[in-house]
């Protein structure tokens, strides 16, 4: 199945979907986004599972469909850049259906914060990208049946110290891991590098709604690492 069939299945899937939350998603509201691996598998097993992952949450903001994602991937793994052509770019930016705030991606989960921009647009971004990736990681591994724990869960941001909150959790998510312990504003898996210095993803990556509101990148990392991320969190999904 093509790239652009799987976007016409998910859409299908999407419908049926979103009848089924409780959570109603509303243009221009802020929403934290997750899931995690079936029976706590990790989702990533190599930097080319995460390239594959990162190129999904970014380019796929838009109906733009993508028929090989394999020349892409391959110039991010060996040069940490993508290498879309611009006027591609253009087109994702122009037709966007959400923004994406911020992110982290972990071994086995994933964190997104994401702005619903047209009717549907969120629904639309996650079973396409959950749909696209499952498909490729059962290719890669031989595996079958479901990568993910069912459908993504999704928490509406109700104010700006929720918003503010929430990206302090997602960008301290990576001390989780041994290696990046005290060391999260480098890891290379999540936007907290983009907030505090040089935003390697350009308009693909609308952090301004928490950045501007802080006098410079150090305030901001200061508030990161001193947060106590006092965010009620409907969590237990991804943490019990």
């Amino acid at each position: 199945m093509c790239e652009a069939e799987l976007s016409r299945a998910s859409h299908i899937l999407c419908g049926i979907i979103i009848c089924m939350r409780k959570t109603i998603i509303s243009i221009n509201e802020y929403y934290h986004v997750y899931n995690r691996g079936n029976n706590k598998q990790n989702i990533f097993y190599d930097k080319r599972d995460l390239a594959r992952f990162l190129f999904l949450i970014l380019h796929f903001q838009s109906p733009l469909t993508f028929q090989n994602l394999t020349h892409p991937i391959n110039n991010y793994v060996r040069s940490s850049a993508f290498n879309i052509p611009k006027e591609k770019l253009k087109k994702i930016i122009k037709d966007r259906y959400i923004e994406l705030i911020n992110f982290s991606l972990m071994p086995n989960h994933f964190h997104l914060t994401i702005k619903e921009k047209q009717e549907g647009g969120l629904s639309n971004y996650m079973h396409r990208i959950q749909t696209s990736y499952t498909k490729y990681f059962n290719i890669k591994y031989n595996k079958s049946g479901h990568l993910l724990q069912g459908p993504y869960k999704i928490v509406h941001i109700k104010d700006n110290e929720q918003l503010l909150h929430l990206s302090a959790y997602i960008h301290r998510n990576p001390r989780e891991i041994k290696e990046w312990k005290n060391k999260e504003y480098k890891y290379p898996w999540s936007s907290y590098q983009d907030c505090i210095g040089e935003n390697r993803w350009n308009d693909l990556f609308k952090h301004q709604i928490i950045t501007e509101q802080f006098s410079n990148p150090n305030e901001y990392k200061d508030f990161i690492e001193t947060s106590g991320t006092k965010l009620q969190l409907d969590e237990k999904y991804l943490l019990d």
